[in-house]
């Protein structure tokens, strides 16, 4: 570089351009090697905090959450429902071992959390119980009220780090907790109708693409359709070997008819690699046929 300033004086002529600056400084790349360096012999860091960094404004970050819902929170109700109670009663306890008398008990979501629940399950129950018996309620409200579909949910909310819990990353059940909590400090600010299409909009919506037999199913099912046959009236069932395939290999396949002895007409058929299987697939799908002729 220097030698071409050198040559460019001698004959007059005028400095390249390219000679002036660099796009990129020299000290750079010595500069990032050395920052690299450092964090390999530190080691792998614990994740931090987003409340620790030093532009975090807690009120701003609330305030935009609410807005990106959505929805309109009391700012009181809302701050509870980030806070686990195991954090506020570690706050409470180190104020206690520094003397200070001024502190005020930090408020936590357990209650809110307990509302919360409680109308979630109402609006799963709501939603299913028209269409579908209770045994299938029950199955789909176990499903969407996991802690793992809920933590699941709360954390694609953006939640993550607004909860103040004692471990980072919050754990599913913190996820969890803080999503029925959300749910909770709703109620308390918008009408019942708008909570129940939160919950719909957010939390029934998991279903969407998901068959309800996938979800749920008898442990025993043709013992299972024989009580709802029962129950229609039906005495008898006569299972039938209406197909079979491939018996004597590993690609065997077997289709099984279960029919009411007494009207011949079909209940249901299912396939599968041995003729027990194939009854309990038939089982099901007559359960299936049940559920939807109610």
């Amino acid at each position: 570089m220097q030698s071409l300033r050198v040559i460019s004086r001698l004959l007059g002529a005028q400095p390249l351009a390219g000679a002036q600056c660099r796009a990129v400084k020299r000290w750079v790349s010595p500069t990032m090697r050395v920052i690299v360096l450092r964090k390999k012999a530190l080691g792998p860091q614990p994740e931090q905090r987003r409340s620790q960094f030093l532009e975090w404004n807690e009120e701003v970050e609330l305030r935009c959450f609410s807005k990106r819902l959505g929805e309109e929170f009391e700012g009181k109700a809302l701050r509870e429902a980030f806070v686990q109670p195991e954090w506020a009663n570690v706050q409470e306890f180190q104020a206690r071992q520094a003397g200070d008398t001024a502190f005020e008990p930090v408020a936590h979501n357990r209650e809110l959390a307990e509302n919360g629940a409680q109308i979630i399950s109402q609006t799963i129950r709501g939603a299913y119980a028209p269409s579908y018996p209770s045994d299938v309620v029950e199955g789909i409200h176990s499903h969407l009220t996991s802690q793992e579909m809920l933590a699941h949910v709360g954390k694609h909310l953006g939640i993550k780090d607004l909860i103040k819990s004692l471990e980072y990353p919050p754990e599913e059940r913190s996820l969890a907790d803080t999503f029925r909590a959300l749910v909770g400090a709703l109620a308390l600010s918008s009408p019942p109708e708008r909570v129940q299409r939160f919950v719909e909009d957010f939390l029934l919506c998991q279903m969407v693409g998901k068959d309800v037999y996938d979800i749920w199913a008898p442990a025993q099912p043709y013992e299972y359709m024989l009580r709802l046959l029962q129950a229609k009236g039906v005495e008898q069932v006569e299972p039938r070997l209406c197909n079979q395939s491939a018996s004597n290999t590993i690609l065997a396949n077997f289709q099984v008819g279960l029919y009411d002895a007494k009207s011949k007409t079909c209940l249901g058929l299912g396939w599968g690699e041995n003729i027990k299987t194939a009854k309990e697939t038939a089982a099901l799908d007559a359960i299936q046929r049940l559920h939807a002729s109610d």
